[in-house]
This record gives structure tokens, C-alpha cells and sequence, in this order.
């Protein structure tokens, strides 16, 4: 297993090496590597998105009344308290300016 691990690690050694001796080289291989991928990546989702029709739902989405209404509770209070957010108003304090007590 140690024998498997040295080789292993020199491979390593060896291919950073390389790679450092020939950084344009793989530079550009990476680049290419990811356009490749990239290019891969548009037509799965996007071209073959456009080609396949989606699938009509038989079965209609049931939503839990209770769970509804808690959710739309929680909206409606962050909006009743982002709305008095707007409407308060806070003291400047570089207008007015406060003495500092003296120090002996």
C-alpha cells in the first residue's frame, strides 16, 4: 500500500512540474477544457430546453390551508414592520452636540 501511495505521490511530484514548466500550454488546455464544458452545459439546457416540450401535470398541487395562512401571516408582519421603518423618524446626531464631562 506505502509502494502505491510514493508512486503515487511522485506522479504528483512530477505532473506539477510539467505543468509549471509549461504553463501556456496548460493554460490554454484548461481554457479549452472549459469551453468545452461550457458549450456543453448551453446545449443541454438551453437548445435541448427549447426542443422538448414540457409535460402537461395530470395531478393538481394540493397546498395545506394551515401552513398557507401561517406563511402569509409572517409576510404581512415583516411588510407592517418594514412599512413603520419608513415612517420613523430617528435623531440626527451630528446636529446636535453633547458636552463631555471633564475629566480631572
Amino acid at each position: 500500500m506505502k509502494i502505491g501511495i510514493k508512486k503515487f505521490k511522485k506522479f504528483l511530484e512530477k505532473l506539477s512540474l510539467s505543468i509549471a514548466q509549461h504553463a501556456f500550454l496548460a493554460c490554454l488546455f484548461l481554457f479549452l477544457l472549459s469551453l468545452i464544458f461550457g458549450g456543453f452545459l448551453f446545449y443541454k439546457y438551453s437548445i435541448l430546453a427549447q426542443k422538448v416540450e414540457p409535460e402537461a401535470l395530470d395531478r393538481f398541487v394540493l397546498l395545506k390551508e394551515g401552513a398557507y395562512q401561517e406563511v402569509l401571516g409572517v409576510w404581512q408582519e415583516h411588510e407592517r414592520i418594514s412599512q413603520e421603518a419608513d415612517f420613523k423618524e430617528y435623531p440626527n446626531p451630528f446636529l446636535e452636540s453633547v458636552p463631555f464631562p471633564e475629566v480631572d
